[in-house]
């Protein structure tokens, strides 16, 4: 499988009492350094027993080594990225507070003449030949996932909170992926509809097998048929500690279970585990280790500068200012 995306550095501040308002601080005991993005499915999906690739950009920043020292950790082969002589990862500061997360993130500009993002992707596919892809829906895609069923690949696609203000190009998206794997909030928005149920029958009739992602609750599995079956087996109760990319995780072992020969069913209670792993952990994949950190001390100074330069563009080598 092959997993398309943006990936990101993530600064995570776990379970604050509230957000700092103008002028204000607070603090928080729990604290890491993670990555996230397309990265995720593609490292459950590694987890999970599967040959797991990434089709990203890469760049020399220090979100991009991040990931490429975490891919060849959990085995993520990193052939389908390209490599760019600038920032590529985004860096994400996620806060956790009230049960929930926000996010405040930084996606460095493509520069110009830079073949688009999903012509590449279609590149991917015609040299590479994946199984399965995981993707979110966007302008452009469905002429990805025109390709991918041409070429006999199997799509699975995703959306995120605020995808439902494009829907139909969403919709558009759904009518040409083999399974869509919205969470409730998300599939709720995007239809408009009262309750999860009538969400659920009108996103059926799109085309896709649909997997709606519960969280705590599992997941429902509906089909075109009108059948829907709620499945909470491989649910974990943990204690959370950040919900950031848990419906990657699901969607990612998942795609591994199906490619080791699962039924759709079983595959799900897979991503119900994974997922419930996910919340556990700070960050999309958990904690990484970066230069300059190491056992028991996640972050140093040094690494706060590197992330500094790394918004700002290459990293350059740092010059003492004179005594004053």
């Amino acid at each position: 499988m092959i997993s398309f995306g943006s990936v990101f550095l993530e600064l995570v501040f776990g379970h604050l009492r509230e957000l700092p308002r103008p002028g204000e601080e607070v603090m928080t005991d729990e604290f890491a350094i993670s990555c996230g993005g397309a990265v995720t499915s593609a490292a459950a999906a590694a987890a999970g027993g599967a040959q797991a690739g990434l089709a990203t950009v890469l760049g020399d920043d220090l979100g991009s080594a991040v990931v490429t020292e975490h891919c060849a950790n959990v085995g993520v082969d990193l052939s389908a990225s390209a490599r760019v002589s600038r920032p590529a990862a985004g860096i994400t500061v996620v806060l956790n507070f009230d049960g929930d997360r926000s996010f405040v993130t930084h996606l460095p500009s493509a520069t110009a003449g830079e073949q688009p993002e999903v012509d590449r992707w279609r590149q991917v596919l015609r040299t590479h030949r994946p199984a399965w892809c995981y993707l979110h829906a966007g302008r452009g895609v469905p002429a990805f996932l025109r390709e991918a069923r041409q070429l006999g690949a199997k799509t699975v696609l995703d959306m995120s909170l605020g995808d439902e203000r494009d829907a139909e190009t969403v919709i558009d998206c759904v009518g040409l992926a083999d399974i869509f794997v919205p969470n409730a909030e998300e599939l709720l928005r995007l239809t408009g509809a009262a309750t999860l149920g009538s969400a659920t029958s009108a996103a059926v009739s799109w085309g896709a097998q649909l997997v709606v992602k519960r969280g705590s609750a599992g997941a429902l599995l509906a089909g075109p048929d009108g059948s829907v079956t709620e499945i909470a087996d491989g649910v974990r109760q943990v204690a959370v500690a950040d919900l950031t990319g848990a419906g990657d995780s699901f969607a990612g072992a998942m795609i591994a279970a199906l490619l080791g020969g699962a039924r759709l069913a079983q595959a799900v209670v897979a991503g119900n585990a994974a997922g419930s792993r996910a919340v556990g952990l700070l960050g999309a994949v958990g904690e990484v280790q970066v230069a300059g950190s190491g056992p028991g001390l996640p972050f140093q100074p040094v690494v706060l500068q590197e992330i500094v330069a790394a918004l700002a563009g290459p990293r350059q080598p740092r010059q003492l200012a004179p005594e004053r």
